[in-house]
């Protein structure tokens, strides 16, 4: 649990951890209220930086596989919303309301920073993807065709392992996909 000067949350939110989806969500124990997305007057940098700092999964290992993933890819990503995207609001802003341009303005800049070297996709994404899949560093786990929107898909099974595509532009919004396996 959390106390709202650290976690950027407004008075009585606090950030819980759903154990049918290994996954933080934010909660209000006074109306009971829970939810995947930051309610509204919360400090998204504060938030950023309170869920970077205790609520990230380690470097997740390379996993050997014996044919249970057969037909299936494993990927982690970095998700940029913007205005237009099919939901926009995040686990880091309630509203999005950036331009689509803004958008991929941001994400760009996330992409230089990756082909340079500065930082991994999966270091970015802790604190810069819109996705829930942040918490992960980005991993979305093992997927298989026809479960992903088309667009991620396709530029998914296209890389190799250790690849990061360029950006991709679907229903959600902006992503850099890395395939891992």
């Amino acid at each position: 649990m959390s106390t709202p000067s650290e976690s950027g949350l407004p008075p009585e939110w606090e950030v819980r951890h759903s154990n049918s989806k290994n996954l933080p969500y934010y909660f209000n124990p006074s109306t009971k209220d829970s939810r995947w997305d930051p309610p509204s007057g919360t400090d998204t940098e504060k938030l950023k930086t309170y869920m970077a700092q205790h609520h990230t999964t380690p470097a997740l290992r390379q996993d050997g596989s014996h044919g249970e993933h057969e037909g299936k890819i494993r990927a982690s990503h970095l998700l940029v919303k913007h205005e237009g995207s099919r939901r926009p609001s995040s686990w880091r802003e309630s509203t999005i309301t950036r331009s689509k341009d803004e958008a991929m303005g941001i994400i760009l800049g996330h992409e230089a920073r990756i082909r340079s070297g500065a930082a991994s996709l999966g270091d970015l994404a802790v604190s810069e993807s819109d996705c829930s899949s942040a918490r992960k560093r980005g991993d979305l786990g093992w997927f298989g065709r026809g479960e992903m929107q088309p667009e991620f898909e396709e530029a998914a099974f296209g890389l190799k392992p250790g690849e990061v595509s360029p950006v991709v532009e679907t229903a959600s919004g902006l992503h850099l996909i890395e395939r891992k396996a």
